[in-house]
């Protein structure tokens, strides 16, 4: 890629990055919850499953979609319905017991699933597909794709953190039962009406 189209597309890697979505708000109430190093295994999962997804849409996956567009259509709403599923378990995750010390019988997504996740993800794909139809070459070959890969990682990974150090410091506002219970409850709305601009048009 020529120089200029080198920073046009960091600025978008950060752009997607940063901006709130599935993976961001679900980091935000993982911070909050379970504390930042709790979730780092989250915030490593998102950054290592994105990238894989990205090289897979880079060596050729985007051709299915091109090639069966109800493929990517399926996709999208098998990640709608596993993300309610997830804006539910929020929903409901037990609040603090001070007593306990924990986070009743709720856990941190761990770094396998996180890795999962990207693959049912409305916004990880959307990123991963625009990057390809309008930033990277599609004829640039294997250093242009590896590069581009690496260079989304290294953007995405102090992206998603950010998301997480930023929940973790939300801890002393809800420490209370009834505040994280109304912080889990406003985290999976949030998460369900990220759905909506993914869901329409190109998304």
């Amino acid at each position: 890629m020529p120089h200029d189209g080198v920073l046009a597309f960091a600025l978008f890697a950060f752009v997607s990055s940063i901006t709130p979505g599935p993976n961001n708000l679900m980091l935000l109430a993982s911070g909050a919850n379970f504390g930042f190093r709790a979730s780092v295994p989250h915030v490593l999962g998102i950054t290592s499953g994105f990238m894989l997804l990205v090289a897979s849409v880079g060596f050729g996956l985007a051709a299915v979609f091109s090639r069966w567009p109800w493929a990517y259509d399926a996709m999208r709403w098998i990640g709608a319905a596993y993300l309610l599923v997830l804006a539910w378990r929020i929903a409901r995750a037990a609040p603090p017991d001070p007593s306990r010390g924990r986070v009743g019988r709720a856990r941190p997504m761990r770094y396998w699933g996180a890795v999962a996740f990207q693959w049912v993800n409305p916004k990880a794909w959307l990123m991963a597909l625009s990057a390809f139809s309008t930033y990277v070459p599609a004829t640039g070959g294997l250093a242009v794709v590896l590069g581009a890969v690496a260079l989304y990682g290294a953007i995405n990974l102090p992206s998603v953190t950010a998301w997480a150090l930023g929940g973790s410091q939300l801890q002393r506002l809800v420490g209370t039962r009834r505040r994280a219970a109304a912080f889990n409850l406003a985290m999976a709305g949030l998460l369900v009406a990220s759905l909506l601009p993914l869901l329409h048009g190109a998304a």
